[in-house]
């Protein structure tokens, strides 16, 4: 910047963004605009919505199809920013749907960016900032799942292995000790055959556990100084990423920023089909 605090780029930016949505800065443009950066910056968001901006500003300027969804779409202070293009008075969208004056949360704006493109924008923060790091997720056993699992281990035929665990009905938070109760034929077998009890026993012990780690899908934590402080590092198996040793709730309890940089296909696919009409038509 110009030697200015990161409250007074932000304005700056938000006003001549306002002038280029807008032409004419309007009392209600002013008077939202306002409100939104009086709260901004009474948290302290002021640098992440500068960081947002920048990586927003060199995906634009890349020609790499970028934009915010969600809740994240309800500031006037990021329309102006170029975040997204959704005008939030013209749609009547509520800032407060985004950020709540009464809580004290860190803002998180989900920007959607072309999947082709998304390492090629961590790759920018990282060389912009340096200290950046992907989040790491962990894959817990699930009551299908492990029913698979420990039948392999115990040499279940895999048709009766799957057989079982089929019975467990496939719905978000299944658990065996619901699927026992709701499903007769589950709880009949688990009574009656011996060797499904043994296997459903192991299963309701094992449930939940951690199975494997895997980098998430979208996370990424960038600090102003080393993670290691913070937090401990992992380097991923195959990959020269490095990866955070805690999950993104974790990452955020300890004081860091988190932000999501979600990979969209249908963006990529829209590019593509951008890149061939120009091809085809020569514009």
């Amino acid at each position: 910047t110009d030697g200015s605090t990161a409250e007074e780029f932000l304005t700056k930016l938000c006003y001549e963004g306002a002038k280029q949505r807008y032409g004419e800065i309007t009392e209600q443009v002013k008077e939202k605009l306002d409100r939104e950066l009086d709260v901004i910056e009474s948290k302290g968001f002021a640098s992440y919505f500068l960081i947002v901006w920048d990586f927003c500003k060199y995906a634009h300027e890349n020609n790499i199809p970028v934009g915010a969804r969600g809740s994240g779409v309800g500031t006037i202070a990021g329309y102006c920013l170029g975040l997204c293009d959704v005008d939030p008075i013209r749609y009547d969208l509520l800032f407060e749907r985004f950020m709540d004056p009464q809580r004290n949360e860190m803002p998180d704006i989900d920007i959607d960016i072309c999947q082709d493109s998304r390492a090629r924008i961590i790759e920018y923060v990282r060389q912009k900032y340096g200290h950046v790091a992907q989040i790491i997720t962990f894959g817990t056993m699930k009551a299908r799942a492990v029913i698979r699992d420990i039948c392999r281990v115990l040499g279940v035929p895999l048709t009766e292995a799957d057989r079982l665990a089929k019975l467990v009905p496939d719905s978000l938070g299944m658990t065996l000790d619901t699927a026992l109760k709701s499903e007769p034929q589950l709880r009949q077998a688990y009574e009656k055959n011996q060797q499904t009890r043994k296997v459903i026993d192991i299963c309701k012990r094992l449930e939940g556990l951690t199975r494997h780690a895997s980098v998430h899908a979208a996370g990424v934590v960038i600090a102003d100084e080393p993670l290691t402080n913070f937090i401990p590092l992992y380097k991923a198996p195959d990959s020269d990423d490095i990866i955070t040793q805690y999950e993104g709730p974790m990452v955020e309890k300890v004081g860091l920023l988190k932000m999501d940089f979600l990979g969209l296909k249908t963006l990529s696919v829209l590019e593509r089909a951008r890149q061939l009409v120009k091809d085809i038509q020569g514009r």
